[in-house]
């Protein structure tokens, strides 16, 4: 049951997106002489400089101390606004070239006296033929609701409205299922790469029937997940993200020992972390690994989580020493892992259900590589090769396995 969890996003939910090392440089060039550390003996002292180390470099005094964080969560915060800025920007470019194309098939249809169709996103195709007989009566109140936790409703805007399609009722007519036979139809659906949507709209027919139903919310939740995965649309995204995550806490507050709700929140933070400030990315990163460790505590033969572990493990092995140092000075404590230990995680999976994914061969090849251990390195990249590709996950994996085959050969 593989599925995309893009390495930022695993790293945004550690120490955020903002390189921590980055910081530190633009701040030791920013704060006043006097507060200032000394950044080569910094540098030099390695592993062995712990958090009590970098806070007796600092003024004594607990209002000085104090200060001195501040500013430091200041400079954070505000670099972290740049990144986000030049991100949005990067995205209106993005949009304005791609209306630019449009604008000229507008201008040559009216100057033709010719009829401009307007696109719209592959995923979305299906979902708006069954929502055409149910528009008529949905038009005049859902410019305002979108799905949410208590009925699935919450506010929505106009704007967001016209960028994808509320999940209201896609039929008049559902086919009455009961619980067992929509938990089994949905399943299948699922399996299938291009069925997930169809899997989200026959759940979202019959929200209302069992709502209150564990079963059907953890699933409801997932299928919010695919449907991010599925999206390319900034705004859909961060919806689907949020809906998806508000049903997760409904189950893991429902049904806390249900190994299921843990694993589908643990995703869904990761997904909503992507849209949250530096404090929140942290937040959201504990978050993933508490629930992450629960569903495990509770489908400890779920070879999904462990593939989620390894990954975890992988981006925070890969942390260098100044971010973690600098992370901690600003938050605390963070996680510490190995490459040893994301091995050991990558290799559960493959001993709980052999040829898991292409990813799981692609990651095992970078730890053996990480590892020194080359012939075992090349073995799981041929495997990795063999796989088919399916999804976008597995041409990513395929590209990155050609990039770690080529490095061994040198």
């Amino acid at each position: 049951m593989p599925h995309s969890i893009n390495r930022e996003m695993i790293l945004g939910i550690v120490v955020g997106t903002a390189g921590i090392s980055l910081l530190l440089l633009w701040y030791h060039k920013v704060r006043k002489p006097r507060t200032a550390v000394d950044l080569p003996k910094f540098l030099s002292l390695g592993n062995s400089l712990d958090l009590m180390t970098l806070q007796d470099e600092m003024p004594s005094g607990q209002g000085t101390t104090a200060i001195f964080q501040g500013r430091q969560l200041q400079i954070l915060e505000k670099l972290n606004e740049l990144l986000t800025n030049m991100e949005e920007l990067k995205e209106e470019i993005r949009v304005l070239k791609e209306a630019i194309p449009k604008l000229e098939e507008y201008i040559q249809g009216e100057l033709g006296g010719k009829v401009t169709v307007h696109k719209i996103s592959p995923q979305h195709r299906a979902r708006k033929r069954r929502l055409a007989p149910a528009q008529s009566s949905a038009t005049s109140n859902s410019s305002e609701e979108a799905e949410s936790e208590g009925g699935y409703v919450t506010a929505n805007t106009d704007t967001e409205e016209q960028s994808f399609p509320v999940p209201k009722a896609f039929n008049t007519h559902v086919e009455e299922l009961n619980l067992d036979a929509l938990i089994q139809m949905a399943d299948n659906l699922r399996v299938n790469e291009s069925r997930k949507v169809e899997s989200f709209e026959l759940l979202c027919d019959h929200k209302e029937k069992f709502r209150d139903e564990i079963e059907f919310i953890w699933r409801f939740a997932r299928a919010y997940g695919d449907m991010y995965e599925l999206s390319t649309n900034t705004q859909e995204k961060k919806h689907y993200a949020n809906i998806g995550k508000t049903l997760g806490e409904k189950a893991i507050t429902r049904a806390p020992k249900n190994g299921y709700c843990h694993l589908w929140y643990a995703v869904l933070c990761g997904y909503v972390s992507e849209f949250e400030g530096l404090q929140n990315k942290i937040n959201y990163g504990y978050r993933f690994k508490e629930h992450l460790d629960k569903a495990i505590e509770f489908l400890p033969e779920e070879p999904f989580l462990y593939y989620l572990k390894g990954r975890y493990c992988y981006a925070v092995s890969k942390l260098s020493w100044i971010e973690r140092k600098m992370a901690a000075t600003l938050f605390g404590n963070i996680p510490s892992s190995t490459v040893q230990e994301a091995l050991q995680n990558f290799l559960k999976v493959e001993e709980l259900q052999p040829a898991f994914s292409k990813s799981n061969y692609m990651f095992m090849a970078k730890c053996y590589a990480d590892l020194n251990q080359i012939d075992n390195a090349v073995k799981f990249c041929n495997l990795a090769v063999l796989l088919p590709c399916i999804t976008k996950e597995d041409k990513d994996a395929q590209k990155e396995v050609k990039k770690i085959s080529t490095s061994l050969k040198r």
